[in-house]
């Protein structure tokens, strides 16, 4: 398939699909005419990184942590559902932090001096 082909299929424009290459994360061989070629798989490695950056990971988590789509499926299940899980973890460490910042920001606004909520605690 040629980039535009995927570009249509997947929706992600050639720049994308180009800067995913560069990074390694797409492979296309190239014709004798010097035209990208990508091999039908490709649409499904692309959703699969649309997917994991629409569940939070970075293209950096997902060079480096998240399993080939090309692994067998009894090998790369329990390492997606362990990704999954420090995702998970992530977030509600985050999740927690923005809690706690929160109430802070509450409490400097009703209980400090209304001429200064910035003045130290």
């Amino acid at each position: 398939m040629r980039i535009g082909e995927i570009a249509t299929a997947t929706g992600i424009s050639r720049d994308t699909l180009r800067f995913y290459e560069k990074r390694g994360l797409l492979r296309a061989r190239r014709d004798s005419n010097g035209y990208r070629a990508y091999p039908p798989e490709a649409i499904d490695w692309l959703r699969y990184i649309r997917t994991a950056q629409s569940l939070g990971f970075t293209l950096a988590e997902i060079e480096a942590e998240l399993p080939l789509l090309t692994a067998a499926q009894e090998q790369s299940a329990p390492l997606l559902r362990a990704a999954l899980a420090a995702k998970l973890a992530e977030i509600d460490r985050r999740i927690d932090g923005l809690a706690a910042l929160r109430g802070e920001l509450a409490r400097r606004l009703t209980d400090l001096p209304a001429d200064c909520p910035l003045a130290p605690a």
